[in-house]
């Protein structure tokens, strides 16, 4: 089977970023299927260019830690197209760096023969149209992945304000939940959302973690001691620095852990909030902040080994509720508990694993006074973070979530061989 995906937020292990996508394409090569992945050049987490944005189509680079598989019979190829270079430049930029792959990928899927299947996702809704209109000029069957609420949640966050544009993007999220054969969502928290929009067909397939690429073991010696964190219980923040995340609570509850010389709060990663927070950060002159440059996931394992303690926070908006964030699944594959300021389905795994304790969204103190419960009690959150490996292993292995996606993208195309 060769399955086109059209992701212009795709990240392989030597980028950073999520890596989903990369992790289950190679288990569906292992199973001699063939993915051809058409992305952007322009990380979607940094703004910046990939370093060769133009390349020929070139196998990924194998995983590089044990537990996880290498390829079988199948290939991947990852074609990156032309896309407007503004990303974080403002929300106007932003949405002609979307249109501009959305015709883009267009073009390179017309040329992409052979396909039996294509594979939509959104973040951005838009590329969602592209791999709709792939899939029925090639007479292949449509499946769409849903990896957040666009534009449900870029609505309540007050980034989508114009009532015109609203209204053509919830027409064209309700066009597509239509139009695909079936609909993948990665959290339960979106099941009724799609079902009330239109969809026909919803698998689950959450977000998961591979726990091959984690040593909980790992004391992180060499993370630490490149940024000067060695003797601190470190509580680290791992992930985009955007609107959403509202990381100015961590920074004002950094300020409240300012009498416990030993805590520092790390944030990793980048974004267009991130200047902001650093000139709060020296403002308020708190040194008991360190802000750390984005990470290719390939060293996420060595920045988490690195961590007493890991941060997933959202703004305390009814509509978060519904999210796994990807984060989560790997702080729990690397055995490090969890301060979790986002409630719903989210907070419901951390609760049931016992492997973090729940701070109420938006409230700094509240942030701060777990982490003094985690930094007063090392040894419990030691254990914390055991019951999260363990939980991941079980119920979130990114094995055993390919092995479903494997089974459903086969069911499509037989149906339709039949």
């Amino acid at each position: 089977m060769h399955i086109l995906l059209i992701h212009q937020a795709f990240a392989a292990l030597d980028e950073p970023g999520g890596t989903r996508h990369y992790e289950l394409a190679r288990y569906l090569v292992q199973r001699g299927h063939r993915v051809t992945i058409i992305a952007s050049p322009v990380s979607y987490l940094t703004g910046q260019t990939s370093p060769t944005p133009q390349s020929p189509p070139s196998p990924l680079p194998a995983m590089e830690r044990e537990g996880v598989p290498k390829a079988g019979e199948g290939e991947v190829r990852i074609l990156r197209t032309a896309t407007y270079h503004a990303l974080h430049r403002s929300f106007v930029h932003r949405v002609f760096v979307f249109f501009s792959f959305m015709f883009s990928s267009f073009v390179v899927g017309l040329q992409v023969k052979g396909v039996d299947l294509v594979w939509g996702t959104s973040p951005p809704l838009f590329q969602g149209w592209t791999a709709w209109l792939l899939a029925r000029l090639k007479r292949v069957p449509f499946l769409f992945e849903v990896r957040d609420l666009w534009p449900t949640f870029a609505i309540a966050v007050g980034v989508l304000t114009d009532s015109t544009f609203i209204r053509m993007s919830e027409w064209l999220e309700r066009f597509l939940y239509r139009h695909a054969d079936r609909v993948m969502v990665n959290s339960p928290g979106f099941i009724a959302h799609v079902k009330n929009r239109g969809a026909k067909s919803v698998e689950l397939v959450p977000n998961g973690a591979e726990p091959g690429m984690f040593d909980p073991a790992d004391n992180g010696e060499a993370f630490r001691a490149s940024h000067h964190l060695e003797s601190k219980f470190v509580v680290l923040y791992a992930g985009a620095h955007g609107m959403s995340n509202d990381l100015g609570v961590v920074l004002e509850a950094a300020g409240l852990l300012a009498d416990r010389a030993e805590v520092q709060v790390v944030f990793l990663g980048g974004g267009k909030e991130k200047a902001g927070l650093q000139a709060r950060a020296a403002e308020i002159g708190l040194t008991n902040v360190t802000f750390v440059s984005p990470v290719p996931k390939n060293e996420m394992a060595l920045a988490l080994a690195g961590a007493d303690a890991c941060i997933a926070i959202l703004k305390p908006l009814e509509e978060y509720k519904t999210t796994y964030p990807n984060k989560v699944f790997d702080y729990l594959a690397a055995g490090r508990p969890v301060v979790c300021a986002i409630d719903g389905v989210i907070r419901d795994v951390v609760e049931a694993a016992e492997c973090g304790i729940f701070a109420q969204p938006g409230d700094p103190a509240a942030l701060a006074k777990v982490i003094r419960s985690l930094a007063n009690d090392p040894k419990r959150s030691r254990r914390m973070g055991m019951n999260g490996r363990r939980y991941v292993e079980a119920h979130f292995n990114r094995s055993m979530l390919a092995e479903k996606l494997a089974h459903i993208l086969e069911e499509m195309t037989a149906s339709i061989r039949r």
